[in-house]
């Protein structure tokens, strides 16, 4: 990453703006994921990313945290900033409260890429890839 004289405080970044990196970040890491998996044809990654990356799927994974207690106190009052952000816009193939939990997941995401938690941003990656994977299963049988 490059390197700036001027660190930005997450603590008290707009939860946009941390939901914006944050969404980047975490679509990067599922990429990856994909990528290690084997998958290389463009329509399938773009498919199976969107079964990770949608409004929909961090809406479930954010609520999985917080029912099964995964998150810290200053996780979840990141995520609750993240939730309660008035983006003044909502996708077309989504619900209002969808999408603010799925920002709240973003805004999380950011919040700890940006305080360099790397360790625990990748925990919470691999345990939301496990959410997904196994939800995904289920459905199948």
């Amino acid at each position: 990453m490059l390197h700036y004289d001027d660190k930005i405080d997450e603590r008290y970044l707009n939860s946009l703006a941390l939901a914006y990196i944050g969404d980047a970040v975490y679509e990067t890491y599922i990429r990856h994921h994909l990528i290690q998996k084997g998958a290389v044809k463009p329509h399938f990654l773009h498919r199976e990313a969107t079964s990770f990356v949608s409004a929909k799927a961090q809406s479930k994974i954010i609520h999985f945290f917080i029912e099964t207690n995964q998150l810290s106190e200053e996780e979840l009052a990141v995520a609750r900033r993240g939730r309660n952000a008035k983006s003044g816009s909502v996708p077309k193939n989504t619900d209002v409260q969808t999408y603010r939990y799925g920002t709240a997941f973003e805004a999380l995401m950011g919040y700890l890429y940006l305080a360099k938690k790397i360790d625990r941003l990748e925990a919470l990656v691999e345990a939301s890839i496990e959410y997904i994977e196994t939800e995904k299963r289920e459905m199948k049988s």
